[in-house]
């Protein structure tokens, strides 16, 4: 069977999912649009076809919206790395203890900046890859995505204004939910964005916003991603995990286990955004000077590849690296 243009391009476009990625992605995506260089967003807006001010929000949590379809399921594991620690007594991560076989959120970071910087991959390939750039760097700064216990809080069951929800929901939702108020997600986290960036040029966060980016080294994605893990992982310990996994269960979590995590998860949303802004300028700079050495067969667009040999390629493609 042959993949039809408009599947093809469904594959490029697909509106995301709205969960951590309704609020905490989205706003990244609206903070980075706001720190990228002009160059950057000029290319970006064309590779992703968009010229409007949400190009970036609409696309961050596309990677959720793929993950359990067929197409999509070989980047399940993707989206985490299950740290083997013991919190509350020890958080760490260790890149060959804890990333699975399949890939894990550290090995696709790398995965998919390399083939942002590809000029031999179609440009539609290039926009996908730019996606789960932007989703992988958002997933990074999530406590529960860099901690294995109970499949990162997804197994312990607590309350949030008396209702039952696993912890990896609370953080994935309930504190941001709770922390921005009612209202549409889009519009909500343009607004968050906003006080972020407040925050980040004039605020609570100037003083410290050149620091996020000190472990950033573009010619060591693997080590840069680990950097940001491990420090995301530190907050289990204090925040996700103060008295230990077991201690949470069953415990009420909006008052004052809200209050101590909120704003802990708003600044890992403000640092996700500011330092995602940082790789997609290096991306787009260092993609340029590939382009411009290119002597290959220019790609285009080309839809007519079976959607079989796609998925292999792609599997294979990650397992190369």
């Amino acid at each position: 069977m042959k993949l039809s243009n408009a599947v093809a391009f469904s594959l490029v476009s697909l509106p995301g999912a709205m969960a951590w990625g309704g609020l905490g992605h989205v706003t990244t995506g609206y903070i980075a649009s706001h720190f990228v260089s002009n160059s950057t967003e000029a290319y970006l807006k064309q590779l992703l076809g968009s010229r409007e001010p949400d190009y970036m929000a609409k696309v961050a949590s596309w990677a959720d919206s793929i993950r359990y379809t067929k197409w999509g399921r070989f980047t399940s594991t993707f989206h985490f790395i299950d740290a083997h620690d013991n919190p509350p007594e020890s958080c760490n991560v260790d890149f060959e203890r804890d990333c699975k076989g399949t890939g894990c959120v550290i090995t696709a970071l790398a995965n998919y900046t390399e083939q942002s910087l590809d000029p031999s991959l179609p440009p539609w390939r290039r926009a996908q890859a730019a996606k789960f750039v932007i989703h992988f760097v958002g997933d990074l700064h999530q406590p529960l995505h860099n901690e294995d216990a109970s499949k990162g809080g997804n197994g312990i069951h607590v309350k949030w204004n008396g209702r039952d929800f696993n912890l990896h929901h609370v953080w994935d939702s309930s504190i941001a939910e709770k922390w921005l108020g009612r209202g549409k997600p889009y519009p909500l986290a343009e607004k968050w964005s906003r006080d972020l960036i407040d925050e980040i040029n004039d605020g609570i966060y100037t003083e410290e916003k050149d620091t996020w980016l000190v472990d950033l080294d573009f010619s060591d994605p693997i080590e840069t991603a680990l950097a940001w893990s491990r420090e995301c992982n530190k907050l289990v310990c204090k925040y996700v995990f103060p008295e230990g996994p077991e201690a949470i269960v069953g415990q009420e979590l909006s008052g004052e286990y809200y209050e101590n995590a909120a704003p802990i998860l708003q600044k890992q949303v403000a640092r996700a955004g500011y330092r995602m802004a940082a790789w997609l300028d290096l991306i787009v700079d260092e993609y340029k000077k590939r382009d411009a050495s290119f002597t290959g067969k220019r790609p285009t667009d080309d839809y007519d590849e079976p959607i079989d040999e796609l998925v292999e390629e792609m599997e294979d493609y990650f397992g190369e690296l």
